[in-house]
């Protein structure tokens, strides 16, 4: 059997590159195994010396705990309201101002753009909350929407002008000769090819919502935190009770993980229906 030297140059840049995956995803990988172990082990196995990884029985009483804790149910449906509706806006907003800026080629506005994204929060959250406390609106959703909406509106814009200057500009073009405006080319042509970066900028402006805490913890009350606000909450100085609040963190994970996973099929059939499209 004669082994070409390309098949083993491929080999090996294959075994590098899992390695390579390797190393650089064990990390988070062992951290979500490890959350796992401490949200299925009982308090006295979590404050075992040396730590016991595998519990003796895995049980899901923290979940039932969490779940059943007061307004859980109230905090995960304010997690939802605030970065569904600021995601949804952003994107309202977002992809056609991408698109026009892509196609202006406006590269000073773009700019400034992801600018206003690496701008720290903390740098605008005093003024808007004396902004929102001044419009009587502390401790309701509407300031946490507006504000979640302007964190994720220039992550949207960017990933969309980088997705919309890949477009290839030839159908517009035909499609403007024949009498479309630049409306009709964008709804029509550019936004049904567009999909596979609308799904990952939907993806990154939900996440960057989700997880988002210093916003909360300043401009919510009881009543409308949100769900990383209330895992931080429950816990206190006499005692972490670190079931419980392995368990929380993993259910606040659990819909961004859902989401991620769909989102993927989403990404691959999207680009593949544009591939098609486009030719």
């Amino acid at each position: 059997m004669v082994v070409r030297p390309g098949a083993i140059r491929r080999l090996v840049d294959d075994m590098g590159l899992a390695l390579a995956v390797v190393v650089v995803v064990s990390p988070a990988i062992l951290v979500f195994l490890w959350m796992l172990s401490l949200s299925m082990k009982t308090e006295l196995e979590n404050s075992a010396f040396p730590p016991v990884f595998v519990p003796a029985q895995f049980s899901l009483e923290n979940f039932a705990a969490v779940i059943k804790g007061a307004n859980f149910g109230k905090y995960l449906w304010n997690s939802l309201v605030v970065s569904g509706a600021s995601t949804l806006a952003a994107l309202i907003l977002g992809v056609p101002a991408g698109y026009g800026i892509a196609r202006a080629r406006a590269n000073g506005l773009a700019a400034f753009i992801l600018v206003s994204r690496v701008t720290p929060g903390m740098s605008y959250l005093i003024p808007m909350f004396i902004l929102f406390r001044y419009l009587d609106l502390i401790g309701t959703l509407a300031p946490m929407i507006i504000i979640h909406m302007v964190i994720t509106l220039p992550i949207v814009v960017w990933v969309m002008i980088g997705f919309f200057e890949t477009l290839p500009v030839d159908l517009e073009e035909a499609a403007t000769i024949d009498g479309c405006n630049t409306w009709q080319n964008f709804w029509h042509i550019a936004l049904p090819l567009s999909r596979p970066g609308i799904t990952v900028a939907t993806i990154l402006g939900f996440i960057f919502s989700w997880n988002n805490f210093v916003f909360g913890i300043v401009l919510t009350n009881r009543e409308t935190r949100t769900l990383p606000v209330a895992v931080y909450n429950s816990m206190s100085f006499e005692q972490i009770s670190w079931g419980p609040l392995a368990a929380s963190a993993l259910i606040v994970t659990l819909p961004v993980l859902v989401l991620t996973i769909v989102a993927q099929k989403e990404i691959v059939h999207g680009l593949t229906a544009g591939g098609l499209k486009g030719g």
